[in-house]
């Protein structure tokens, strides 16, 4: 059933996208805001109680409703499932902009491409030189499929797998969101978000991470150049203290930046960029200056570089696919 629930999701979500501001995307948010408001009181134990009636509640309810629904029929619990899927799931929630980008760079209208990757990041992009736009695009646009898609099937496929439906992907798309967001509103507008709340949000969303993102690293590697994607994953690893922030993010980049020979990471992102003023529940993506110190090796990065990356992407969903489709045979065979 996972192969499948997948399947439809990501077809549904291609041919009708689910559009940005869209009613449920603001309803997760009022709920944060909620939880943040009437639960954290500025101590560790208050963070954590936000935290979970923020992330662990909705997940929750979304196994609950997929129970009920399976008691009273296996094809009402598929439709759930694909239903959740349709929301937490899907390229389209994000790579419009990529496309832009990507479109404006080979017309040759480097303007129309920094004004794009400022839409999109809500940061200052007016300097940057073309090698550094596709370099930030490729940065943002892997991390944002990470997140949007790979995290989604690996919380999804192992949770149901134990008979607890799409409850995963909800978790892990939440725990993303609210490490996000509650940074986001203390910092840019005022709202009383105590800094243990922020911390336990951050911590959570490391320690949910951490496999998928290694999950995805490694499905990089086999469908990109193994040997490379691995030896610059094992470099980062070297470099990073263990409990730098973003490691996980690192971790995914230092993969791509092998499996495709392009150089990312350096200090431009910090120089060139403001604080991320972003909110929305779609808007997922590395922060400025969080992952890298100093740039991984390989080539300047060039346009041809995010087509490489789009198929990157693409042989990696297929790889994701494959292995569910041999899961759901042998739960059906077994």
């Amino acid at each position: 059933m996972s192969f499948f629930a997948v399947l439809f999701a990501l077809i549904i979500e291609q041919a009708r996208p689910l559009a940005r501001g869209n009613a449920i995307h603001a309803s997760l948010r009022r709920w944060a805001r909620w939880a943040s408001r009437s639960l954290d009181a500025g101590k560790t134990q208050h963070g954590w109680v936000a935290w979970t009636m923020a992330t662990v509640v909705p997940a929750l309810l979304t196994l609950a409703v997929h129970w009920l629904l399976w008691s009273i029929s296996g094809v009402l619990a598929f439709v759930w499932s694909v239903a959740v899927l349709y929301v937490t799931l899907g390229f389209r929630q994000f790579s419009h902009y990529f496309t832009d980008i990507r479109d404006a760079l080979d017309e040759g209208d480097e303007v129309a491409a920094r004004e794009l990757l400022a839409q999109w990041r809500q940061v200052d992009a007016s300097e940057l030189p073309r090698s550094e736009i596709v370099r930030h695009v490729i940065e943002y646009s892997v991390l944002a499929a990470h997140r949007h898609v790979f995290g989604v099937l690996a919380w999804f496929s192992v949770m149901a797998a134990l008979g607890l439906g799409p409850a995963g992907a909800v978790l892990y798309r939440m725990s993303e969101f609210v490490s996000r967001y509650w940074t986001h509103k203390s910092q840019s507008t005022g709202d009383d978000t105590s800094p243990a709340l922020q911390h336990a949000a951050v911590r959570a969303w490391d320690v949910i991470d951490y496999v998928p993102a290694r999950l995805t690293s490694l499905g990089f590697a086999v469908v990109g150049s193994f040997e490379d994607a691995i030896d610059g994953w094992r470099n980062y690893m070297h470099r990073q203290p263990v409990a730098s922030e973003n490691r996980n993010d690192g971790v995914i980049l230092a993969a791509t930046s092998g499996a495709v020979n392009v150089r990312l990471g350096g200090e431009a992102l910090k120089a060139a960029f403001a604080p991320d003023a972003s909110q929305g529940f779609q808007a997922s993506g590395v922060e400025p200056g969080a992952t890298a110190t100093e740039s991984t090796p390989g080539r300047e990065p060039e346009v041809a570089h995010l087509r490489s990356i789009v198929g990157l992407v693409w042989r990696s969903v297929v790889l994701w696919m494959v292995l569910l489709a041999l899961l759901t045979l042998a739960r059906l065979l077994g």
